[in-house]
């Protein structure tokens, strides 16, 4: 009201000054402009060339420049028939700058202070700076820190600009010492303020931060504990008043709400009334609320929210259901009306996409189920978002639909991505106790050029490993999904390092595989490849079990031709760290006939993410995998007595027939950072002497050597994970802290399976998308374990930098 008066003042002041006869506009000056431009002016003077300015136009006209606070001056001059407007500007804003914040980001703190008129850019008013205050007091008042201080400071620049420096003082946040709710007579206070927000002082609100008051979470409380009482019949539930007490130290909040909890209520009938679109019996089907059910607003609001989706899924895109309830308060009975408004039925004009710089229109398009010209579903678009999504392209994807003007049953969806970095080049040194230093370097693009190709090859050396590796994956070979890929790879491996069993592996391979979409959450790939594996092993230092296979198949290099099919149902809704769905797969790798050793491996998942609520999020997971040989590897029984007889010759017990047996260097392996956590990698499974003597309970062997895992043909894993909310930490899909616990076991084939044998561990763990690349650290202690486990037993295990 003052600043009105004012400009109400200094426009009577300035109209006062121009005293003079009436007179006809032949043309307006304006004198004073250096940053307004002319134009601006014009459009807000409510003078033009041609009309006859009397003194309470003039008055009218100064008020009008005032109301723009372009200009702290103002006054009108006539020079004959001309007009002369003398305005001062007011300063800009050159520079905004807000310190001592840490409870509240600059970043909203500059969104308050702008609808007060405060920005970069924006013209200067002085009278603004109180509103400046008091905007920044109430926003921290709102966090319960009562104690703040504020205090801005303007400094002159040149060329009529000024810097705004505010300067803060948070102070502590008055802490909750009571919350009393009164009135409650059916529930105790433990039951009705289990969800709240805000609570007293105890061993985890450094933690939690409930303790500290805050406007909106007491509002957010009251309106829990109205639904509490709402959804258990209590249809008549109010909350009478609310009074919030501080110390005279500003330092402590005392909290009183009085409840009037009234009676439970039934519900006496159930009618759909409005253009109901579907047949009545099928809308019903949707109400989750029946007659003679206890009164219910969570069930009631669901079924509102069911129907809008149903509705909105076959192009009702703006459709209402508003409950409206009929209280009986003699009979304590609710009659309850579902009126339906479905609107107009919607059909898609065009979808637009924003903020895709690098990713070509067509990568984001062939991934919408919303088609332009077809009729709008909810249902295609939320698909759509998690299809986005799930490219791993794109930091965040928003969708969002507008009526095209002047029409409405038409729309514009439009899709805005925040596109994020899916490439890389990395020359790094990675680390983990079971394979040493790692030296990588790779090349990735999981976008190429904004196709939405995949390219990537890397190379990586350890202690007992050296490799290379290309591969390149077209998602769209045609246009309904159906996607190619190559990969070629080179790898050494030498164990003789390592608590392995003693020998090394060379091996080159290629193949080709295709992905072909089945629906929308499933797909199948299938694949064609070919290896070749010179496996060396040494008498003496190898096991002697895996030196009889060899002469046994009578080859050192191992020549395959492969036949992969697979298949898998996805229902995740993200790509780094889903929170629902979850995924079950299954691959069967063949090595075809002509092969040197024929065999099959079949490899089974199934995982699921639950949300459990305040940002926990449960993760399940199950896996098994299963080998065996078939065509007797070509050796007959000829060949087979033929090698009894070279052992005989050289005083070598007879090997055991081992032909039927799977190849050692197919194995599955258990234990690690990747699977039973709290075990080295790889080491859990079978264990076999050098000397081919059974180990002992504690796993040594009669030479004193530890007994080496060599992997077996069946393996089963199974994962319980609890991943915590990190409440300093806003983006999820940086890093992850969970809860766990692992089961799991490898063993020499399915009829060797034992579920007492099987090894578990539990711990905590952390993953974290380094900028190194991914980390992943986890404390584990096996709580199910066997002496003989104890050399392989690793409580803290880590892997850091890429490994390929």
């Amino acid at each position: 009201m003052k600043r009105i008066a004012a400009l109400i003042l200094l426009a009577s002041l300035s109209a006062s000054a121009f005293a003079f006869e009436p007179f006809v506009v032949s043309d307006i000056r304006i004198d004073g402009l250096s940053r307004i431009s002319a134009g601006t002016v014009f459009n807000y003077l409510p003078v033009n060339k041609g009309d006859r300015l009397t003194n309470d136009e003039a008055q009218r006209a100064i008020r009008a420049l005032y109301q723009t606070k372009f200009f702290s001056d103002v006054e009108l001059d006539r020079d004959g028939s001309i007009l002369v407007i003398k305005v001062v500007e007011r300063p800009s804003i050159a520079k905004l700058t807000i310190r001592g914040n840490h409870d509240i980001k600059t970043d909203d703190l500059k969104k308050g202070l702008k609808s007060t008129g405060i920005a970069e850019g924006e013209t200067f008013d002085r009278l603004a700076i109180d509103n400046v205050q008091q905007e920044l007091i109430r926003q921290y008042y709102n966090r319960g820190k009562y104690n703040v201080s504020v205090d801005p400071h303007v400094t002159r620049l040149d060329r009529n600009r000024v810097a705004v420096d505010i300067e803060i003082r948070e102070g502590k946040a008055a802490k909750i010492q009571e919350i009393n709710i009164l009135g409650n007579h059916a529930f105790t206070d433990k039951a009705i303020r289990g969800d709240f927000e805000s609570g007293t002082p105890n061993l985890m609100s450094w933690y939690s931060k409930n303790d500290q008051y805050s406007r909106e979470k007491l509002s957010g409380d009251l309106e829990k504990l109205q639904s509490y009482y709402m959804n258990r019949g209590y249809a008549d539930f109010g909350v009478d008043s609310t009074q919030v007490t501080i110390s005279p130290d500003k330092r402590n909040m005392y909290v009183d709400a009085s409840v009037k909890e009234g009676d439970v209520y039934k519900v006496s009938g159930v009618h759909l009334l409005g253009d109901l679109i579907l047949p009545e019996a099928a809308m019903r089907k949707l109400v989750f609320v029946k007659d003679g059910d206890t009164f219910n607003r969570a069930a009631i609001e669901d079924s509102s929210k069911t129907i809008k989706a149903v509705l909105s899924n076959i192009g009702y895109a703006y459709a209402k259901v508003t409950p409206i309830p009929k209280l009986d308060k003699d009979k304590h009975t609710v009659d309850l009306t579902m009126y339906v408004e479905p609107g107009k039925r919607v059909y898609v004009r065009r979808v637009i996409f924003q903020g895709n710089t690098k990713t070509e229109d067509n990568v984001l398009r062939r991934e919408m189920r919303q088609l332009e010209g077809s009729m709008y579903s909810q249902a295609a678009i939320d698909r759509s978002k998690i299809r986005l999504q799930r490219l791993g392209y794109f930091k965040k994807v928003d969708v969002d639909k507008k009526l095209v003007p002047g029409t409405q049953d038409k729309v514009d969806v439009t899709v805005k991505v925040e596109e994020q970095s899916s490439g890389s080049v990395q020359f790094g040194v990675g680390y983990s106790q079971y394979a040493g230093i790692i030296l990588n370097a790779s090349l990735s693009q999981n976008n190429l050029f904004g196709s939405g190709d995949s390219f990537s090859v890397s190379g990586s050396r350890s202690t007992y490993q050296t490799s290379f590796g290309v591969n390149y994956y077209n998602p769209y070979l045609t246009d309904n999904g159906i996607g190619i890929g190559y990969t070629a790879g080179y790898s050494k491996t030498d164990y003789g390092n390592t608590d392995f069993a003693n020998y090394s592996t060379s091996a080159k391979s290629f193949s080709s595989y295709l992905g072909i979409p089945i629906t929308e959450t499933d797909g199948v790939r299938v694949g064609l490849g070919i290896s070749s594996n010179k496996v060396n092993l040494i008498p003496g230092f190898s096991p002697q079990v895996l030196i009889d296979y060899q002469n046994e198949i009578g080859h050192q290099t191992i020549h395959s031709w492969t036949g992969t099919l697979g298949w898998n149902h996805d229902t995740r809704n993200g790509y780094w760290a889903p929170t629902r769905g979850g995924l079950i797969s299954a691959q069967a790798d063949v090595t075809l006939p002509g092969s040197t050793v024929q065999y099959w491996k079949l490899t089974a998942e199934a995982n699921h993410y639950w949300p459990v609520g305040k940002g926990f999020v449960l993760y399940l997971d199950g896996q098994v995998g299963y080998g065996k040989t078939y065509g007797g590897n070509g050796i007959n029984d000829q060949a087979f007595d033929a090698l009894k007889a070279t052992y005989a010759a050289a005083g070598l017990p007879a090997p055991a027939d081992m032909r039927q047996d799977f190849p050692f260097f197919a194995n599955f392996y258990s234990g690690g950072v990747r699977d039973v956590r709290g075990f080295q990698d790889n080491t859990l499974g079978p264990r076999v002497c050098v000397d081919g003597s059974t180990p002992a309970a504690n796993g040594l062997c009669t030479l004193g050597n530890y007994a080496q895992p060599i992997g077996g043909a069946f393996k089963v894993l199974g994962t319980a994970e609890l991943y915590l909310p990190l409440p300093f930490l806003k983006d999820v899909n940086t890093a992850r802290v969970s809860l766990f616990t692992d089961v799991g076991n490898a063993y020499k084939d399915y009829q060797s399976f034992d579920a007492s044998a099987l090894r578990a561990s539990a711990g905590v763990s952390l993953h974290w998308q380094a900028p190194i690349g991914p980390l992943i650290i986890s404390l584990a202690v096996p709580f199910r374990s066997q002496p003989s486990d104890s050399h392989y037993e690793e409580r803290i295990q880590f892997t850091f930098g890429s490994q390929f």
